[in-house]
């Protein structure tokens, strides 16, 4: 009668709605389950006070007509509307036909400096593939460049751009008589060259450092069986190398794309508040717009204008990177 009774009791168990749920979870699992939430939320909330609190700002600022009037409290500044926008795209108007220049010298600025980053840090990038003495001496001296504060590279530049005591006259001019007379680098026309020698000397090693991690991970047989076919090195590159770091070139583009053409600081401390006509970067120009005219509305109108086209080229880019992708063999 005893043994019997136990029986029973699972067997009513069994039987019971409740015993085929599965175990009831903890709450110590669901807390583990929610730390990595939970230590993500301090880096969340600085990013939002960081990033999109000011862009909403100014986006608010932008629709209103802040002058050096209103600076102490914006808030009571007028309602302009659209008007700052307006002013900003009326490309037959001063500021208009400023903002459109400042935009082209962007773009041809951004497009040379990415091609040649990207261009200078591959070839690098190839060449370290190769085992030889001195190598990791080489790759570490290849860095420096990107390892340098901003502040510091740049202003070392001003000093070898000046006209009369510069290293780079004192090397065109006094010893490979290259040019006639000593350069003005830092204005005129020479001041996009300067600018863009700058630009180019500091990023190269950032696409030099991707490459050559997605170099890593192409297998040596690859090569190996191409070079026993008798492709030569250049075939070698086009048919296995830049195939496999499409992805790695795919990302490495955008972000170089939107890094030059957001830089700030390379422009500001190689010419100061005021660059010249021909190295009118949008960055140093909304700047001068915001800050040396102390026209904030307008000034945040160009920003965002500037936001709208990056993310407008940003998208068109992934969704044509995204289908050449589905359409590779």
């Amino acid at each position: 009668m005893t043994a019997t009774a136990p029986t029973a009791d699972a067997a009513v168990r069994k039987s019971s709605p409740g015993a085929a749920r599965g175990p009831r979870r903890r709450p110590g699992r669901i807390r583990r389950a929610g730390l990595p939430y939970l230590l993500l939320l301090p880096a969340l909330l600085l990013e939002l006070l960081v990033h999109l609190v000011p862009m909403v700002i100014g986006a608010v600022m932008s629709f209103k007509e802040l002058t050096q009037f209103y600076i102490r409290d914006w808030g009571t500044a007028p309602w302009a509307g659209l008007d700052n926008y307006a002013v900003s795209v009326d490309f037959d108007a001063p500021v208009g036909k400023a903002l459109l220049h400042s935009f082209l010298v962007t773009i041809a600025f951004t497009l040379l400096s990415v091609g040649l980053c990207w261009l200078v840090g591959s070839a690098a990038a190839v060449f370290m593939q190769d085992t030889f003495r001195g190598r990791g001496l080489l790759r570490a001296l290849f860095l420096v460049p990107y390892a340098l504060p901003v502040y510091a590279a740049v202003i070392t530049w001003v000093f070898m751009f000046q006209h009369d005591n510069g290293l780079v006259n004192h090397v065109l001019h006094d010893q490979l008589g290259l040019t006639d007379k000593p350069s003005f680098w830092l204005i005129g026309d020479n001041s996009f060259l300067a600018l863009l020698t700058v630009s180019v000397w500091k990023g190269w090693p950032f696409a030099f450092l991707i490459v050559m991690a997605g170099l890593q991970n192409i297998p040596r047989e690859l090569y190996e069986a191409a070079a026993l076919d008798g492709a030569g090195m250049l075939q070698q590159i086009r048919r296995i190398t830049l195939p496999s770091l499409r992805p790695v070139n795919q990302v490495l583009v955008l972000v170089l794309f939107l890094w030059t053409f957001n830089d700030f600081n390379t422009p500001y401390v190689l010419f100061g508040r005021s660059a010249p006509e021909a190295a009118d970067l949008i960055s140093v120009h909304i700047y001068q717009a915001s800050f040396v005219t102390w026209n904030f509305g307008t000034g945040s109108a160009m920003s965002v204008l500037l936001l709208l086209f990056l993310l407008v080229v940003t998208g068109v880019y992934l969704v044509l990177t995204s289908r050449g992708r589905r359409t590779a063999p």
